[in-house]
């Protein structure tokens, strides 16, 4: 009963208490400017066309310039005249939320898009709440297994953590956080894909998910096609839900695909409101929005969201990037597929020694924490040694960490590489920890076979 009075206040706190009506003057690019609209950044205004007998367009107000009040529409324009009448409907913005949208596919206003009907019996939320008290926070400490062997082996995650998976398109991305959310060990999965191709959309939900990922995930969706604003509500209303389901004291993981596109779609309602372009076109809104979204994230005293964000990078190039750049400034690790790797038929495609998870020490003991720094060490020496390799210059014997890199590369990869179907069990987490410590016997047998036989090969006579 106090839940439901809890709503109840919130909706009138937010709600317009009085009708504040005004008309538009011109539309501006993508927006509409009206006059006679005091109303705050932020509201929520329905534009009536044709004098009130027309369809109602939804908007959001997003700025100011003189005595006109900036609106970006959240659907097309046609048919919008100079003079229709701008209505307030809502000064702050909130959503619905609840235990009835598991497994249901929402649009970015939370209206159902998957032919089931209505969603009922949920709660309100705010859209954009005040940042958690930082006090708040314990520490990550847990792993959470993902399924994917290379994260868990040598990048592993903690409840809580926010990780960004770098990728350029089509080298597996989706493949990859699908393979994350069926297979997880959180209770609920929330999956935003913001600004995808409208066929990607259910190819992603039949072919990555699956009735089996599908059952514990809500999905939210804004297509490339749909407006800016969409796009942005699409990935907010994400991070309320996996909120809603933290609050309930569950863990869960949130997906999101892509910052890249959200923060394009905040560039885009920054400049139609009259921000200047900054950094290699980006407002400053976007740098400002962006630290907001992700910090939702996280472990509080009641659940934790254990968030993964893609990012788009051109090739395996991170640091040209703006977007790229704030990310990892403050997401908690960085996970980078490489288009090197996906073009010679390793998937997934993750290159270890690029990414870091800046929990892996605290939620691993000292044994997995050895084995682990053993792999990449491992690792990174056959990459000093691979274009010698493939070219036959390098001569056998000449350095005994290359050698171990050399016989140990099939080992590691076997590893590594895991196909789409290969994913393990909610409690994988711990075999694969067996697997990485087997791995790294098998190393340590091999760098004994090889010092043997340097041993006993006779010492080379000069001529």
């Amino acid at each position: 009963m106090i839940g439901v009075l809890d709503d109840q206040m919130t909706m009138l706190e937010t709600a317009a208490s009085v009708e504040v009506r005004g008309r538009v003057s011109q539309l501006k690019g993508l927006a509409l400017w009206a006059v006679d609209l005091p109303v705050p950044i932020g509201s929520v205004v329905h534009v009536h066309t044709r004098e009130g007998a027309g369809p109602v367009l939804q908007g959001e107000v997003v700025g100011f310039e003189r005595e006109h009040t900036v609106i970006m529409p959240l659907g097309s324009t046609s048919g919008v005249r100079r003079g229709d009448p701008v209505i307030a409907a809502q000064f702050a913005q909130d959503v619905r939320v609840g235990e009835p949208q598991l497994g249901r596919v929402l649009d970015g206003q939370g209206r159902p898009i998957d032919g089931r009907g209505p969603i009922l019996d949920t709660v309100v939320r705010p859209l954009a709440p005040r940042p958690v008290d930082p006090m708040d926070r314990p520490l990550i400490d847990t792993p959470l297994a993902t399924g994917v062997r290379a994260i868990d082996a040598l990048l592993p995650v903690g409840k809580g953590q926010r990780v960004g998976v770098f990728a350029a398109p089509g080298v597996g991305k989706s493949t990859l956080i699908g393979m994350m959310t069926k297979s997880t060990a959180a209770d609920i999965a929330v999956i935003a894909l913001v600004g995808e191709r409208g066929r990607e959309v259910r190819e992603f939900i039949d072919n990555q998910l699956g009735p089996e990922g599908m059952s514990k995930s809500v999905v939210v969706c804004a297509t490339s096609d749909e407006p800016a604003l969409m796009r942005i509500r699409c990935a907010m209303l994400a991070t309320s839900i996996a909120e809603y389901f933290r609050d309930s004291g569950r863990d869960v993981l949130l997906v999101m695909d892509s910052i890249t596109r959200f923060c394009q779609a905040q560039r885009q309602v920054g400049l139609a409101a009259g921000e200047p372009p900054a950094t290699k076109g980006y407002p400053p809104s976007v740098f400002a929005m962006l630290p907001g979204v992700l910090e939702r994230s996280g472990r509080t005293s009641k659940g934790s969201i254990t968030g993964f964000y893609t990012v788009l990078v051109e090739g395996d190039d991170v640091a040209s990037d703006p977007v790229a750049e704030a990310s990892r400034a403050v997401l908690d690790g960085h996970v980078l597929l490489s288009q090197r790797l996906a073009n010679r038929g390793h998937w997934p495609a993750i290159d270890v020694t690029e990414s870091i998870s800046r929990v892996a020490d605290d939620v691993t003991d000292a044994e997995h924490q050895a084995a682990r720094r053993e792999v990449l060490r491992v690792i990174s020496s056959y990459q000093q040694v691979e274009d010698l390799v493939n070219i036959g210059a390098y001569a056998a014997g000449s350095n005994p960490q290359f050698d171990l890199a050399i016989a140990a590369k099939p080992i590691i990869d076997q590893l590594l590489q895991q196909g789409r179907g290969e994913t393990g069990a909610l409690d994988d987490f711990a075999r694969t920890g067996k697997q990485l410590l087997a791995v790294s016997q098998q190393l340590q047998q091999l760098k004994k076979q090889l010092s043997q036989s340097h041993r006993a090969r006779p010492p080379e006579t000069k001529a």
